[in-house]
């Protein structure tokens, strides 16, 4: 196999912290000829946890490779690991409810190639983008919820899930709360996008919260689902500048904008493997 041919991988490491350790990952790498392109690390001192994001291209057979690093992370304490293969896309379900503007901005980027995914279904508890996803060549699945039928539709919502093997699942603007049980179940899976830098203006209408206010600041942050709403390890952030002469209707085309760019910055992040969930925070190794 030539270089040109070498098959392009990334290394995910979380570990207690210990001396030695970079020297040790970056060795056994070298021993299989790997050509190491990035090499990230982080150690966090207030909850002893270390860090490691490598992408590097191997020519020699990955399965020897990962042989050897399960034996190395014996000797690293609380050790979790992957070696991804980044040629496969990563397999992606998003829910939506009424609102389109993430959806279509994922499906915009995922179509110039810019997202490493595949979009294996679309769903939502309405039936209104059923036409987009059609035109789009995506199946869509309609879903409706009721305090009565949860339990049932979230069962189906499972099923379809492992029936597509999909690893991810982007919430983008999903107007429903997912239940204790399945956050428990997708911990660490369900991306979520919310309209506000949390925890700030929760519930409904929250630009006319923000109006009400007069905040200077819009923002939008995405973030993992947990089981305490909209409060999960954060992933990323960004905010929009507004005045007192903005209207509710202002402020909510701005925050549809920032909504979209900080969702497919987040997602772009966890595609790339980037991102460690680190108690209640995330560490996002660029």
């Amino acid at each position: 196999m030539t270089a040109d041919q070498a098959t392009h991988y990334c290394l995910n490491l979380a570990c207690g912290s210990d001396q030695g350790q970079v020297a040790a990952v970056s060795a056994l790498l070298n021993q299989h000829g790997a050509y190491i392109e990035q090499f990230s690390v982080f150690d966090d001192h207030t909850t002893e946890r270390f860090y490691v994001r490598s992408v590097f291209s191997l020519s020699s057979s990955v399965q020897a490779l990962r042989s050897a690093f399960a034996e190395l992370a014996v000797g690293f304490p609380q050790a979790q690991w992957k070696v991804h293969d980044l040629a496969e896309p990563t397999r992606v379900l998003v829910m939506v409810s009424k609102f389109d503007h993430c959806l279509r901005e994922l499906i915009a980027q995922w179509r110039r190639g810019e997202l490493k995914m595949d979009i294996v279904a679309i769903v939502s508890n309405h039936p209104d983008l059923a036409p987009l996803a059609e035109a789009e060549g995506i199946p869509f699945h309609h879903i409706p919820i009721t305090a009565d039928t949860k339990p049932a539709q979230e069962a189906k919502l499972k099923q379809l899930i492992a029936d597509t093997d999909a690893e991810f699942i982007v919430l983008a603007r999903y107007m429903q709360v997912l239940s204790e049980t399945l956050c428990h179940e997708l911990h660490g899976r369900v991306i979520n996008i919310h309209h506000s830098f949390l925890p700030g203006f929760k519930g409904g209408k929250p630009y006319q919260q923000a109006h009400d206010r007069g905040v200077k600041l819009i923002g939008a942050t995405a973030h993992f689902a947990t089981t305490d709403l909209d409060e999960g390890p954060i992933i990323e952030q960004s905010v929009e500048r507004v005045d007192h002469a903005d209207t509710p209707q202002n402020l909510s085309q701005a925050g549809r904008l920032v909504e979209s760019l900080v969702l497919s910055r987040a997602l772009r992040f966890v595609l790339d493997r980037r991102v460690f969930i680190n108690g209640m925070k995330t560490v996002v190794l660029r």
